[in-house]
């Protein structure tokens, strides 16, 4: 081989090493195959690549036939944003409920028995947790992901959920560095902007992060978000000063910088996926996220070459290709040797999602026996994060304790007297998301409670500032396991 030939050949293996691409199905498709054997490092796996544990066991056995410290990893933070139970809602609660219990042994506890069961099948590196402090109460993608709005609390949970998912062998990559909780903007659809002096984001965006760093977290996810404070041009994926400058040299932090998914409008509808690929891996993150949208043999191609083709224009540092590529390898290498069926067998606590999830319920008023009611679910349009594919709300897990329960959706447009017509003269329990920020929906509840004051109401998003209701009910959270903890309440079931 020519001295021109095997450098194309480090070239081409680096460049698909620093990318994390999707796929479409339940098994991998024959070209994720061939590029893995290429030197295609890692997956990225989301709903549409899950059906089953089993399945999903299957498919990572399938990738590391063609390469044994294939990184598999997954947008899994429990809560509200779930991949492996996509289809059912999640068996854990999410952050702002583990933030609301406030304890820490059990914040370590939910995230070790969620990246054992992610270990089981398979997946290695988990794209979370979330360590955003949602100071801002009318962000649109935070919201219940962060801990909460207070930076201690923040940062001692992700640091203990860094801790309970690493113990499980499974990578954590916390995000979004340098802290996307005080945006009123979705990075999906265009690019957010926080206007705060250093000073502010030295006391709380960049306190969580420190913690995890501390804690030993793996991986670090950029934002696609513009900090003028740090740098007045471009978005933290794209930021020498805060990816180098900020994270590597001023916090010290020497793991994987994964971008967030560079197909999110912030990014592909500014620069382009290319160009901003190109322009992340020159700043200094090591891993680019693509395939939430993108998810084709054509898309990994087109990175790969631009990469290579930026290298040799000399836009793109080789030097800084095969560091970004080498910083991959390492954390594959790692997670192969904390594979999980390398470790003693622990104890399975297979129940402390819905136990987290029974803590966190917050309840105002006096509960009341109900019979046979009606839950009117008032529903917003998810944020992509979160997605529109996972059921959430009360009615499934009441009508299983309460004969008789009934139930409708009503997204915007309804009206009080929509629900109350269905209801006819039964208990209503209304079930909000976020209201606070939807005032179509606390338009309709307080409709509600005006015309019947024995309603019910349930918020399963950041709780309302003023409790409504005969009784309220905040489960902090819209998992599955929230909405049991809530009907038990309801039912007069209630458990600690």
């Amino acid at each position: 081989m020519t001295v021109l030939a095997h450098r194309t050949d480090t070239l081409t293996r680096d460049a698909l090493a620093v990318l994390q691409p999707g796929f479409e199905g339940t098994t991998a498709p024959a070209w994720v195959l061939r590029r893995v054997g290429e030197g295609l490092t890692a997956v990225g796996l989301f709903g549409r690549n899950i059906a089953s544990a089993e399945q999903l066991a299957a498919l990572t056995a399938q990738l590391r036939a063609e390469r044994d410290d294939v990184l598999v990893a997954i947008d899994e933070e429990g809560g509200d944003v779930t991949r492996l139970e996509v289809r059912g809602g999640s068996s854990f609660p999410g952050n702002l409920a583990l933030g609301a219990v406030d304890d820490t042994a059990l914040t370590r506890e939910v995230a070790r028995e969620l990246g054992r069961r992610l270990a089981e099948c398979g997946v290695n590196l988990n794209w979370a947790p979330s360590a955003d402090v949602n100071s801002n109460p009318d962000n649109p993608v935070i919201g219940v992901r962060s801990f909460g709005a207070d930076t201690a609390l923040a940062a001692r949970h992700t640091a203990a959920y860094v801790e309970g998912l690493q113990d499980s062998g499974v990578a954590a990559c916390t995000k979004h560095f340098p802290g996307h909780g005080d945006t009123n903007v979705d990075s999906h659809h265009a690019m957010p902007r926080i206007d705060v002096d250093l000073d502010t984001l030295q006391v709380r965006e960049l306190i969580p992060f420190k913690a995890a760093i501390e804690a030993g977290t793996k991986a670090v996810m950029s934002a696609h978000i513009l900090v003028p404070a740090l740098d007045p041009t471009r978005p933290a994926t794209l930021s020498p000063q805060i990816l180098t400058g900020l994270l590597r040299k001023e916090l010290g932090y020497e793991g994987l910088i994964v971008t967030d998914g560079m197909e999110m409008n912030a990014i592909a509808g500014t620069y382009g996926i290319e160009r901003g690929s190109v322009l992340a891996i020159a700043a200094g993150a090591d891993a680019i996220c693509v395939g939430g949208g993108l998810a084709d043999e054509a898309t990994v191609l087109s990175l790969r070459d631009a990469l290579v083709a930026a290298v040799r224009e000399g836009t793109l540092a080789e030097e800084r290709l095969a560091d970004a590529a080498a910083r991959v390898r390492a954390l594959a290498e790692w997670t192969r040797r904390a594979r999980p069926d390398a470790r003693p067998e622990g104890s399975r606590a297979s129940g402390i999602g819905l136990t987290a999830a029974r803590r966190a319920v917050v309840v105002s008023g006096t509960p009341a026996t109900v019979s046979a009611p009606y839950v009117a679910t008032l529903a917003p349009v998810a944020n992509i994060a979160v997605g529109d594919e996972t059921p959430w709300g009360v009615a499934a897990e009441l009508a299983a304790l309460v004969p008789g329960t009934g139930s409708g959706v009503y997204p915007e447009g309804c009206s009080a007297g929509d629900v109350l017509a269905a209801a006819g003269d039964r208990t209503v329990v209304a079930v909000v998301r976020d209201a606070h920020r939807h005032p179509w929906m606390t338009e309709v509840l307080d409709a509600l409670v005006a015309a019947r004051p024995d309603t019910v109401v349930v918020e399963m998003g950041v709780p309302l500032a003023e409790p409504r209701g005969a009784l309220y009910v905040a489960t902090h959270g819209a998992s599955r396991v929230c909405g049991r903890a809530a009907a038990e309440v309801i039912a007069g079931e209630r458990r600690g």
